[in-house]
């Protein structure tokens, strides 16, 4: 009989529980990790609230933290009992999306009518845990593709300091390098949950020297003081475009990052831009989202509007602990609560609802 271990799956819309499983056999390209720390994101809510499909009974979860258990047989450059970390995105780099640059892209199609394998159908690419395969939010995970996701832990750094590697600060990062800064430039970052708090790091560490801080919440606006904003404004408290424009003189922000993933947020961070400028798009939409004929000029404005999948792999993971190694960035103070494995259920509760000025919840095996 295969040895069990406890992990929390998906039953139906509305339930995520603990259920015993068996632990997964290694191939020769994996590795089994078992975790020491791991995480609940916004994707998980949705997942749970039954907004994104997921198999029953999969285990959900992919921001792993942990030991290596086991290596398999073609894995080369690591050994058992390694502290790693996996990216949340984890590639083959073997597809045609990783060998033309875009590796999160991974596995992506189109279905058979044509659309887009996103929001509302399957979306593959390149995020496999507690998508396409059991996720990170149990006593191991199987990582598929060990030597090209796999990255070890520097020496003397705690769980909770690179906990978010895997996903919010890689993610994070992303929107402020896809907003295409430049030394002086001013960064305006809609929603400061932790995702837009790292965007709001990484504007900093990018050379902006205004970084402008939106949020309703004037706790997350103290947090967003302390990775890097300048300003910040309550959107309950002013009209965050014309302040924005005050602000700048009139001439409008160099690049906004929308990091929510709602047509409010996206319509501001489109009008708070000048002639040229950029539009970071980190938000996961639900609807299909309108751009307000004004602010997009007509389509005469040469805006720019990226979006981003949060980059995986083992150098991606080297450049993000790098930073954190370096004492540039300190994303610890994110991670505010900490649960057992056992009282997962109480912490997608907590999470779900937003209580006790949580952020991020450290999830312990």
């Amino acid at each position: 009989m295969a040895e069990m271990m406890r992990a929390a799956v998906f039953v139906e819309p509305g339930r995520i529980e603990l259920a015993d499983k068996p632990i997964p056999d290694v191939g020769p390209n994996d590795a089994l990790i078992r975790i020491t720390t791991t995480t609940i994101c916004g994707t998980d809510v949705h997942i749970l609230k039954g907004e994104y499909p997921v198999a029953p009974g999969l285990t959900v979860g992919h921001e792993p933290v942990g030991v290596i258990e086991k290596l398999g047989s073609a894995v080369k450059g690591y050994r058992e009992g390694q502290r790693v970390i996996a990216g949340a995105i984890c590639p083959n780099f073997n597809s045609y999306a990783a060998q033309d640059g875009v590796p999160s892209q991974d596995g992506s199609y189109l279905t058979a009518d044509g659309r887009c394998g996103c929001h509302g159908y399957k979306a593959t690419a390149g995020w496999r845990f507690g998508n396409l395969i059991d996720g990170t939010q149990a006593e191991y995970v199987l990582v598929p593709d060990a030597e090209a996701n796999l990255a070890p832990i520097p020496d003397g750094l705690t769980d909770e300091q690179v906990l978010m590697c895997p996903d919010i600060m890689s993610t994070g990062f992303k929107g402020a390098e896809n907003a295409n800064i430049r030394i002086g430039d001013t960064v305006v970052v809609f929603a400061q949950g932790p995702i837009g708090l790292c965007a709001t790091a990484g504007a900093r560490l990018l050379g902006a020297t205004t970084i402008i801080a939106v949020d309703g919440n004037d706790h997350r606006l103290d947090i967003a003081r302390q990775m890097g904003a300048d300003v910040t404004l309550n959107f309950r408290n002013c009209d965050v475009v014309d302040e924005v424009m005050r602000l700048t003189g009139g001439r409008g922000a160099d690049a906004s990052i929308e990091a929510l993933g709602t047509q409010m947020t996206f319509a501001q961070a489109l009008k708070v831009l000048k002639p040229g400028g950029t539009l970071s798009s980190l938000g996961v939409y639900s609807e299909d989202l309108v751009l307000p004929l004004d602010a997009f000029a007509a389509g005469l404005g040469d805006h720019r509007i990226n979006t981003a999948l949060c980059p995986g792999g083992k150098e991606r993971m080297r450049r993000l602990m790098n930073v954190v190694a370096s004492n540039r960035l300190d994303l610890g103070v994110l991670v505010t609560h900490e649960y057992a494995l056992d009282d997962i259920v109480a912490a997608y509760d907590l999470f779900a609802h937003q209580r006790d000025g949580v952020l991020k919840i450290a999830i312990k095996p």
